[in-house]
């Protein structure tokens, strides 16, 4: 009985490795037919130039997506991420007119911190839900934003700076690019390699385990939100440059992209699942799908429409795949 058992369990792991290779060829497949259908289509796409901008478009959405995927594996969720960014680019271009670039790039980068402590500090001290928490803090952040600005955008960034880091070139790519890949790379180097990561790894598969198993889940869980506001601060830079203005509604809605890419992606919305290469792919869908939509002549109306579907189908099937897990 017990070898029966025994020969149960080896086929039963045998047959989720194999959907597990087979898996992570699934979403690169679709994204290269994704971009040959739309290169036959319309050639365009594949030109220096929108490919060029496609990165600097997908370069915010990547970043952020990077600090959700912490939030995320951690079992938790940040809807306070934009808010974040469009307090951090506004506090940033302020400081910046008065005590120079530098300065004022530290000041996006700790106002990104600073937010993400707070989120970190009531979730933890008080164990109220992430998403309740960072829904309301996102109100917050949109608030302080608009009173800093009189709820008008801020134009006066210095040239230099979006020279910089919103149009400038390194080594063939563009500085929005380069900034998101390496936030990335920094992502999955945690995640990966990190006893952090491990953590966050086990918080999310079970935190009442991982307690009774001597990890710190508060201090890790606080940690978690840091960087997700630490993201965020870097995403302002990006975004601030790019668009040469700090608005205090810059970003809104690309919070929910940014969740949408982490569950395209393959990441468990339960927690404890996923790896940053599966947000890099969920990123590159919604953006090539959406540049895709633009170049062939959908209206905006039909592509909301369309990345709705698609979100929907990916929470749909992440449901799927957790019941063919178990």
């Amino acid at each position: 009985m017990k070898r029966e058992q025994k020969y149960r369990q080896i086929v039963r792991n045998q047959s989720l490795l194999s959907r597990l290779r087979i898996g992570q060829f699934v979403l690169p497949l679709f994204i290269l037919c994704l971009a040959i259908a739309t290169g036959l289509i319309e050639p365009r796409f594949w030109s220096n130039e929108n490919l060029l901008n496609l990165s600097r478009q997908l370069a915010t959405l990547m970043i952020l997506a990077v600090g959700q995927t912490l939030a995320v594996i951690s079992g938790g969720l940040d809807l306070s991420m934009t808010a974040a960014l469009a307090l951090s680019g506004v506090y940033g271009v302020l400081v910046m007119n008065k005590l120079g670039l530098a300065i004022g790039i530290l000041t996006m980068i700790l106002t990104g911190v600073i937010f993400g402590l707070v989120n970190g500090l009531i979730i933890t001290l008080f164990r109220v839900s992430p998403f309740i928490v960072t829904l309301g803090t996102a109100s917050i952040g949109r608030g302080l934003a608009l009173i800093a600005t009189a709820g008008l955008p801020l134009y006066d960034v210095p040239s230099s700076f979006s020279d910089r880091f919103g149009y400038g070139m390194f080594a063939g790519i563009p500085s929005p690019a380069l900034i998101a890949l390496l936030t990335l790379v920094a992502g999955h180097v945690l995640l990966r390699h990190t006893v952090f990561g491990r953590y966050v790894y086990a918080i999310g598969s079970n935190a009442r385990a991982a307690l009774n198993s001597g990890v710190n889940v508060q201090l890790q869980t606080l940690l978690v939100y840091v960087l997700t506001g630490t993201t965020a601060g870097i995403a302002a830079i990006v975004l601030t440059a790019w668009v040469s203005a700090a608005q205090p509604l810059a970003a809104s809605g690309l919070e929910l992209q940014a969740i949408a890419s982490v569950v395209v992606g393959g990441v468990a919305l339960t927690g404890g699942v996923g790896s940053m290469l599966n947000t890099f792919y969920g990123v590159l869908i919604l953006g090539m799908l959406s540049n895709s939509l633009n170049m062939i002549g959908v209206s905006s109306f039909m592509q909301t429409l369309v990345i709705g579907i698609v979100i929907v189908a990916a929470v749909v099937l992440d449901r799927i795949r957790q019941r063919h897990s178990l």
